[in-house]
């Protein structure tokens, strides 16, 4: 009867399990619509300027007078790997994949003899602590933050371009996830400091007509870069925003699906094991009955 008891005790507190688990499922998934349309929508913006940005990079002449986040420091010596995640776990795979995206830049950087520096921007950021406790220099507090919006951007781009300015490192690269479907989240790292200029990429450009700026390219550029670094930021955040509530959304599917099964096999286990009792008993009694 005590297994009986125990087998009760673990049924009951496996479907209350399954209760928490189909309730965050519902959450998250309610979640994820508001979320995933902020993400296609901040994407063409985002790709828009980052194009832009690399255009007229590829145009002008770097010289001292030009910004230091077009040109750069002049050296590739320090990197720093700002890793965005979730501030919250339960999310699957979502938050590990952008860890170890980061972890495998590092490794590739270190090898190289680089120096890495690491600025993590959410809670569960922090696990690269344990593998790199002396090379994180930051950890942005992101734990108010309870839906997405450009300040919050702002203000780690502004501390990031400060510690740039201040010659703390002289490459960034962003890391994050990036929203394809509720199964599907890519980790992404891409250099956001300075602009990654691709000569390959074709100009941007109306119908192919001459393009005259006002005031000058620099002048321009000096206004846009740090504006542009806002914005890339402001992408990983959202993207973010929706990989998590889709990873989510489907781990506690799986995590539903999963306490039913278990639930079945232990109300199988639960009624043979009452039988077996049952049986037991029966023959107690009857074999009782003949003694007398």
């Amino acid at each position: 009867m005590a297994s009986l008891k125990a087998l009760k005790i673990r049924i009951g507190s496996v479907k209350s399990t399954q209760k928490i688990t189909k309730a965050m499922k519902m959450v998250a998934a309610a979640k994820l619509r508001r979320a995933q349309e902020a993400a296609v929508a901040g994407r063409p913006y985002a790709e828009r300027l980052e194009k832009v940005m690399a255009s007229l990079a590829a145009k002008v002449s770097v010289s001292e007078s030009s910004p230091k986040l077009l040109a750069g420091t002049g050296k590739d010596q320090v990197h720093l790997l700002i890793v965005a995640t979730s501030e919250r776990g339960l999310a699957g795979a979502f938050n590990t994949n952008i860890v170890r995206a980061a972890r495998r830049k590092a490794e590739e950087l270190i090898a190289a003899g680089k120096t890495v520096k690491i600025y993590i921007a959410g809670k569960k950021g922090r696990v690269l602590k344990r593998f790199y406790p002396q090379l994180v220099v930051a950890d942005h507090e992101m734990g108010h933050i309870k839906r997405v919006a450009f300040a919050d951007a702002r203000a780690v781009a502004d501390d990031v371009i400060a510690r740039f300015e201040a010659g703390e490192f002289d490459i960034a690269h962003l890391f994050y996830a990036r929203f394809q479907s509720a199964l599907v989240q890519e980790p992404i790292g891409r250099q956001i400091i300075p602009v990654a200029i691709d000569t390959n990429a074709a100009p941007v450009a109306d119908g192919g007509a001459a393009v005259e700026y006002e005031p000058d390219e620099e002048s321009i550029l000096a206004d846009l870069l740090p504006r542009n670094v806002a914005i890339q930021v402001f992408r990983a955040l959202l993207e973010n925003a929706a990989s998590e509530q889709g990873s989510r959304m489907t781990a506690m599917d799986n995590a539903t699906r999963n306490a039913g099964d278990m639930i079945n096999k232990l109300t199988i286990q639960y009624n043979r094991t009452r039988q077996a009792a049952i049986t037991t008993e029966l023959v107690e009694i009857i074999s009782g009955a003949e003694a007398l």
